[in-house]
């Protein structure tokens, strides 16, 4: 049975069709991967069918009675202050609705009621509908999600409106899955999640009774997960019966294919073009019509073929370079404790990192990885203990959550300030990292998460480093992005200290791993 269905649809931000004719269909209990690069319209998609957005043509249908779950990438606070128990409680509404009817009839069928059929009669309805909802199922349920989210009962009484954007998120997908949608939108669900709570979602995911499609980065959560691929490029999607894995190998042999095709077609058409001007010739040569309608002929023929467009992808010109060695010992970390007043992040932490090594920190959410970076970093010195940094270390900085002092600068004003030049430098420097045009005057504060990767990651690459510390340098950027980082870092000369959980970035880069 189809879920949901899109045919020919369009949508268009000002003058770019970013949608341009998408066409697929989502079956009962297919888990599908929407893929593409950074603004290639796969957030756009989602909002489509969930009705939060329209589209300039085609059609959208959804399954009748079908229910959506959608997570977005971003949640805003809440009118009121609301706790978090009371936040994902809220997802019970319907049950609650119910459970109040059905004991209404019940006390109506204890008393003498000469409408006892009737009554009956939308008990068994209402009964019925509690059942399929897996309303006495939902105590068991509420303490599987929560435990699987590691929201304890101390987390649950926490106001909603003071958690992290993480945690809103990680909030609103344990919501989502308490309302048990016949269709699940997940829009980068991995975001924020520590491994093994993102191994426990990918169980949960892959015994889920409905309909699941999913926009992620995380290409070991995509093998585990999806069943079917839809790739997003140049506005059209393309199926691919498979995960990642199987999407990657059959997308190099479609492209091989596509390319020798149109190397075909580009020969064929050259052809014709050099005999409609020999036909041309010929005919002013012997001054004979005949040759000028053949010539005529071709040319319509030639106006008739659907030229085959060439593959042409953009890629980042990565190449973060070192200025040197820093010496054997980078950093060496004695004895450090931290904590505040409600919580002691650690106590007496020792660790070091040598000249060259590429060290990945491991641990939980909350186990203090970003507090330690602040630490090295100088930004908390609130702490006890002893940290000392090589001089001749150049570190270099990608932070979790980016924010830059001046967020009502340009990216254009940005640049000057860090590295002057001429606006025409600049602007074709800027450019090669996708800040095309107008964007060039985009605010700071008006960046997307991937855009302010991107502009940190251009300005690592002319920055002189041989110290990279990177705090989830992977979020916000798109897989082909991600690629390309991952094989510019293990060429790096220099020292790497980084903490991600993306599973193929870590066991990639990471030649040795410290746990907090």
């Amino acid at each position: 049975m189809i879920e949901i269905e899109l045919n020919n649809v369009k949508k268009n931000y000002g003058l770019k069709n970013v949608l341009d004719g998408v066409t697929f269909a989502v079956n009962t209990h297919e888990r599908i991967s929407l893929i593409g690069e950074n603004g290639s319209g796969k957030s756009t998609i989602f909002r489509i069918i969930s009705g939060i957005e329209n589209h300039e043509e085609g059609t959208v249908n959804i399954r009748k009675g079908a229910t959506i779950g959608y997570l977005k990438q971003v949640y805003e606070s809440e009118p009121t202050n609301i706790i978090v128990e009371d936040y994902l409680k809220e997802s019970f509404k319907e049950y609650t609705e119910i459970e109040n009817r059905l004991r209404e009839l019940e006390l109506k069928m204890a008393s003498d009621n000469e409408d006892l059929e009737d009554i009956l009669k939308k008990y068994g309805r209402l009964q019925e509908r509690y059942i399929a909802l897996g309303g006495y199922d939902l105590e068991e349920k509420f303490k599987k999600i929560c435990s699987g989210f590691k929201l304890d009962k101390e987390y649950l009484k926490k106001e909603y409106n003071t958690l992290s954007g993480g945690e809103k998120t990680i909030v609103n997908l344990a919501a989502i899955l308490l309302k048990n949608p016949s269709i699940l939108l997940l829009d980068e669900p991995t975001n924020h999640l520590d491994i093994e709570t993102l191994e426990w979602l990918e169980s949960f995911l892959i015994e889920y009774k409905g309909t699941i499609l999913l926009i992620s980065h995380d290409r070991y959560f995509l093998d585990k997960v999806a069943t079917k691929t839809i790739l997003l490029e140049n506005g059209r999607a393309k199926i691919y019966f498979g995960n990642y894995t199987y999407f990657l190998e059959e997308d190099e042999r479609r492209t091989l294919a596509e390319f020798e095709n149109y190397k075909s077609q580009q020969k064929q058409i050259e052809k014709m073009k050099e005999s409609i001007k020999k036909l041309r010739e010929f005919g002013m040569l012997a001054g004979n019509e005949m040759f000028f309608k053949r010539a005529k002929s071709i040319e319509k023929r030639l106006e008739k073929v659907e030229v085959l467009e060439k593959r042409v992808e953009t890629v980042l010109p990565i190449k973060i370079n070192s200025c040197g060695k820093a010496g054997k010992d980078i950093l060496v970390i004695k004895n450090l404790s931290k904590s505040y007043p409600n919580k002691t992040v650690f106590t007496k932490f020792n660790m070091g990192v040598y000249g060259g090594e590429k060290v990945q920190l491991k641990g939980k959410n909350g186990s203090g990885k970003s507090t330690l970076i602040k630490i090295i970093l100088g930004k908390d010195k609130d702490y006890t203990g002893e940290i000392k940094i090589n001089p001749s270390v150049k570190i270099g900085y990608i932070p979790q959550e980016i924010k830059f002092e001046s967020e009502q600068d340009t990216v254009l004003e940005y640049f000057f300030k860090n590295y002057g030049g001429s606006e025409t430098e600049a602007r074709n420097f800027l450019a090669k990292y996708m800040f095309y045009g107008d964007n060039v005057f985009k605010r700071l504060k008006e960046l997307s998460g991937g855009e302010g990767v991107r502009l940190l990651i251009a300005e690592l690459v002319i920055k002189q480093t041989n110290f990279l510390i990177l705090d989830e340098p992977t979020n916000h950027l798109d897989i082909s992005t991600r690629e390309l980082l991952e094989e510019n870092l293990k060429e790096y000369k220099g020292t790497i200290l980084f903490v991600s959980h993306d599973r193929y970035f870590a066991n990639k880069i990471a030649e040795r791993e410290i746990n907090i």
